[in-house]
């Protein structure tokens, strides 16, 4: 900073300057669009959440005149809780779209104008139905989805149904532990995805195509290759992509209608991740266009290009101002997508094939501010393990263009810790990050191994190392940075919700005096409990990330946080949400109990209503808000008197006081 700029700003302490970007301001007027679609008369529909309105999710259309309109009324939360992380939970058939009512799970209709009309019928069981991933087919009045039913004995069985508008229901696949996308070609054949137990869809999944005569045939994939977002081609070729080089690319299955012949070959092979880990239904990152034309997203080190591939087979990449692109959709010419930039949040935008040119389609919300008060993260490697293998994180440091620290000193570190765990941190605008760093803060978003973005290989160091490997790396890459000089070695703290908080709990634990404070978002304190209480989606997801029980019992007790609770003597917070049914929220007390126990400064908020993650605007708040309290506290500094922000109130007990 030159002299000049210097004299035009006051002077803090870091992590105590004042900020416009606010918790209040995170949460005013924030929507977060899910996915899109572009229906026949050339409207697009999407689906946003709002946590003004409890986090409630609503189907938005958008006329070709740029009319908006919501699609259904107060009281109708558009999800579904297959897998129970959702997605796909609505869908279109020509102008109409279907969709999961969140609180009762089942199926409704809706045309724009129209009150929404019932189609499924109430369950034996409260939400024992639940749908998701829907395609129109196979004939009118029909469609293809992915059904979820709970029985009476606990029984959870997933299945490829057809639902017609009366309600009525027919089975089409069942047997595997989990399908998805049912996809129906013009000339009447069915393809799917397919896996079971103990693998998650980023393991390995088979593709298989059911032909006009009943015969089903596995086109790609198997118990090591995983396929994602089949789509079927105007030619009757089947698209998808695959990670049988150690990335994601998209190749192409051009087998005959009766089954016969069926070579894959390869459409976009790079050193990039086209694909991303199904957590979630309706993933979208390439799209075909009429003319022949494919776009696709690849990621590279965490930055996605957009890749156009041409008639004749050649590439090229567009040149545009964005790192984060999803939910491609053809349109004339090109794709309309979500698509989002260090300094932009993610905008629904249409882009030309041709020449990449860019059109605003719904803006992002208007912050009001410049772009100097947005951090830029700068992609990070450094050495981790005692093989001395490369890690990767995303660092963005502290920005503010009102306020500078004092001569000589160095910044506090956040080291984020994303979910997943198979998961990425993308340089994407996220007022969460720039919440901190607009206060001093320099934040580590570390894309530890096991995480998506760098390959397969990569993505496996995971496999029997949970616990290990991301311990390492997010350690490393703070003590890289303390080493360097970019920042405090004495006010390092760790953060990270799910599996990010078993990270956070873990490093903690296992490697004391690192950090000198953390937080703990609905994370993960018991492996065991987690194996044995969690929905089927994850039941079996430990048996690849840390063994198969009972044989690796003492594996998980060696890596489970709660197990080794004397060791835990770090300040730290922790926030979890009471009805959460993917890390219960017996695991939170487990820790809370235990920190108390060992007399550790720890503070603790439980929120009603709240699942896995936080959804309503007043709880996101209090945890942001919380969480930059307890640091203040723990690390010395004041906070902006104009902010008013409650302290987080701190519980210090005594050994034996518990």
């Amino acid at each position: 900073m030159s002299a000049a700029e210097r004299s035009r700003t006051s002077t803090a302490a870091y992590g105590s300057w004042l900020t416009p970007l606010t918790s209040q301001r995170l949460v005013a007027a924030a929507t977060r669009v899910g996915e899109l679609a572009v229906a026949g008369d050339g409207a697009l529909w999407w689906s946003e959440s709002r946590p003004s309105e409890g986090g409630r999710v609503v189907l938005v259309r958008r006329s070709p005149e740029g009319q908006l309109t919501d699609l259904v009324p107060a009281g109708i939360n558009v999800r579904t809780r297959v897998h129970e992380y959702g997605g796909g939970a609505w869908w279109l058939v020509d102008d109409e779209a279907w969709f999961a009512d969140f609180a009762d799970q089942r199926l409704y209709r809706v045309t724009p104008g129209t009150e929404p009309a019932t189609v499924t019928a109430e369950p034996a069981i409260p939400s024992g139905e639940r749908f998701a991933d829907g395609h129109p087919g196979p004939r009118t009045g029909l469609v293809t989805c992915v059904r979820e039913r709970h029985t009476a004995d606990n029984e959870v069985h997933n299945e490829i149904v057809t639902v017609g508008t009366d309600g009525r229901i027919e089975v089409l696949v069942s047997g595997p532990d989990f399908v998805s996308d049912p996809r129906w070609s013009t000339d009447g054949r069915l393809c799917w995805l397919q896996w079971d137990h103990p693998n998650m869809p980023w393991d390995g999944t088979e593709l298989t195509v059911r032909t006009r005569n009943g015969i089903e045939l596995r086109v790609a994939g198997g118990t090591e290759e995983s396929i994602s977002q089949p789509t079927w081609g105007t030619d009757g070729s089947l698209y998808f992509l695959s990670d049988r080089t150690g990335w994601w690319n998209l190749y192409r299955w051009a087998g005959g209608a009766d089954g016969t012949g069926g070579s894959v070959d390869p459409v976009l092979v790079l050193d990039a991740e086209i694909g991303r880990p199904q957590w979630v239904f309706g993933l979208s990152r390439y799209a075909l266009l009429d003319d022949g034309r494919i776009v696709a997203a690849a990621c590279r080190d965490a930055f996605d290009a957009l890749y156009v591939v041409e008639a004749d087979g050649s590439s090229r990449v567009l040149d545009l101002p964005y790192s984060a692109y999803g939910q491609l959709r053809a349109v004339p010419g090109g794709v309309v997508c979500l698509a989002g930039s260090p300094t932009a949040e993610s905008s629904i935008i249409r882009i030309s094939a041709a020449d990449g040119a860019v059109e605003i389609v719904s803006a992002a919300r208007d912050l009001g501010l410049a772009a100097t008060w947005f951090a830029v993260p700068e992609a990070l490697s450094f050495p981790s393990g005692a093989a001395g293998r490369t890690a990767h994180a995303l660092v963005y440091p502290p920005t503010n263009p009102d306020v500078t620290a004092p001569d000589g000193e160095i910044p506090p570190l956040i080291v984020m810790i994303h979910g997943g765990p198979t998961s990425m941190a993308q340089p994407m605008l996220d007022l969460s990050v720039q919440y901190w760093t607009s206060r001093g803060f320099t934040v580590a978003d570390v894309n530890y191994g096991g995480s998506t973005g760098y390959g397969r290989p990569y993505r496996d160091l995971l496999r029997d190392n949970w616990g290990v490997v991301d311990v390492e790396d997010c350690v490393a890459c703070a003590r890289h940075l303390a080493a360097i000089g970019r920042v405090d070695p004495a006010r390092m703290a760790i953060t990270g919700g799910s599996a990010g908080g078993y990270t956070t709990l873990a490093v903690l634990t296992f490697v004391p005096g690192v950090f000198s404070a953390g937080a703990s978002h609905y994370g993960v304190a018991d492996l065991a409990l987690l194996a044995a209480d969690t929905h089927k989606f994850e039941s079996r997801y430990l048996d690849r990330l840390v063994g198969p029980l009972p044989e690796a019992q003492t594996i998980y007790d060696e890596r489970s946080p709660i197990k080794h609770a004397d060791s835990l003597r770090t300040p730290l917070a922790v926030f979890q949400g009471l009805e959460d049914k993917v890390v219960l929220p017996e695991q939170a007390e487990l820790i809370v109990n235990a920190l108390a126990r060992n007399g550790v400064d720890h503070a603790a908020l439980f929120f009603a209503g709240e699942q896995h993650g936080f959804r309503k605007a007043e709880n996101i708040r209090s945890a942001l808000d919380g969480e930059l309290s307890f640091y203040a506290q723990m690390f010395g500094f004041e906070l902006p008197i104009a902010e008013e922000i409650p302290p987080i109130e701190i519980r210090r007990v005594s050994p034996g006081e518990a």
